[in-house]
């Protein structure tokens, strides 16, 4: 038996529970977690925003031990350590044949499958695959891979997720190139992720933009130039603080309309606007025809960072080793499995950047 925290149904409270884990069959690893963080897509799918099969252990971005390997594993073994992968590619579907491995049709179908049960057979799915909000998971061979030299294992858990998303969002979809100016909205883990990924990108001014004045400094230690308290006169206080044009490139981290559309108006004519943040589908964003003409500003969406972590792992350790990017500074708060609760409702009132399930 180990401790998960369970989602019972949607939109229900999360539960500490003890839950049993079968050991690895053919093509799977157990892995003991070191640290798990949480992040507002864990909260998305707990309240119903993105569909999970329930009853279900969320979390989707760790890191580990591995514990033990089924047949057929050879690229990890026994106390290697891993960072756990939620989107796995399978290689053969059309987006992974054009390498927008991002894009998988096939990444989240083991989330419907039964992975565990609870003390009294109820069946269990693993959220986003991985189910990280235990002491320990089982999981696909593809879920896992080995962390990169030079990562400490507990901040390497960031890379599976927040870091991935947002140095991707800076430099696979929007391709900021040196000397543009970057506005970052949303000062969560992935907002924070995003604003290093532009500093390392050579942007400037970096502007982070928050409906929280207490989130300044830790928008200027993880790169931005300036900072904006989200009002109804942002786009027009971006503009000033871009020379009068509009930011280059604006990343919104957040996933609400009004923050999407004011991340497009505070781009210059002909910039690009990345959308990162996961709304709902009530979440309307309209635009005239005029305006589009006008502008010809570009607005995209933004999966996963358009990432591929085999890809993209080995280059964001090279810059942890060389103190280019510190995982270690996203980090807000180091907590409990039991007090994962309270990381959701600190994420609802806007407070924090990461918090980390730290494990034993």
């Amino acid at each position: 038996m180990v401790r998960a925290a369970v989602l019972p149904a949607v939109d229900s409270p999360l539960e500490i529970r003890e839950i049993a884990l079968p050991e690895p069959g053919p093509g799977q690893v157990r892995v003991r977690l070191a640290a798990a963080g949480v992040c507002h897509s864990d909260l998305s799918l707990s309240n119903g925003t993105m569909r999970v099969p329930t009853p279900c252990v969320l979390g989707h971005e760790g890191a580990g031990t591995v514990v033990s390997v089924g047949e057929g594993v050879t690229h990890v073994a026994p106390g290697d350590g891993v960072v756990l992968n939620w989107a796995p590619s399978c290689g053969s579907c059309h987006a992974c044949a054009l390498g927008e491995v991002w894009l998988c049709t096939s990444a989240l179908a083991g989330a419907a499958n039964v992975y565990a049960t609870l003390p009294d057979g109820t069946e269990l799915h693993p959220g986003l695959n991985v189910a990280a909000f235990a002491e320990e998971t089982v999981v696909a061979a593809n879920c896992v891979l080995p962390v990169p030299d030079g990562v400490p294992l507990t901040d390497a858990a960031l890379l599976g997720c927040a870091v991935l998303t947002g140095y991707g969002a800076v430099h696979h979809s929007a391709r900021v190139r040196e000397g543009e100016s970057v506005a970052v909205f949303g000062v969560g883990g992935v907002g924070l992720a995003t604003l290093q990924a532009a500093r390392i990108a050579g942007a400037g001014p970096i502007v982070a933009v928050d409906v929280s004045p207490e989130k300044e400094e830790l928008a200027r230690a993880a790169g931005a130039t300036e900072y904006v308290v989200a009002s109804d006169t942002t786009a027009r206080e971006i503009r000033k603080l871009t020379g009068g044009q509009g930011a280059d490139v604006a990343v919104e981290c957040v996933g609400r309309a009004v923050t999407i559309r004011t991340a497009w108006e505070s781009t210059r004519r002909g910039g690009r606007t990345t959308v990162v943040g996961i709304g709902g589908k009530d979440q309307q964003v309209s635009f005239n025809a005029l305006e589009l003409f006008h502008w010809g500003r570009t607005l995209s969406g933004c999966v996963y960072g358009n990432s591929d972590p085999e890809r993209d792992l080995p280059v964001l350790a090279e810059h942890v080793r060389a103190g280019r990017l510190d995982l270690t500074s996203l980090i807000t708060d180091r907590i409990t499995l039991d007090e994962i609760p309270k990381a959701f409702e600190n994420m609802i009132e806007g407070k924090g950047g990461r918090a980390l399930v730290v494990f034993d």
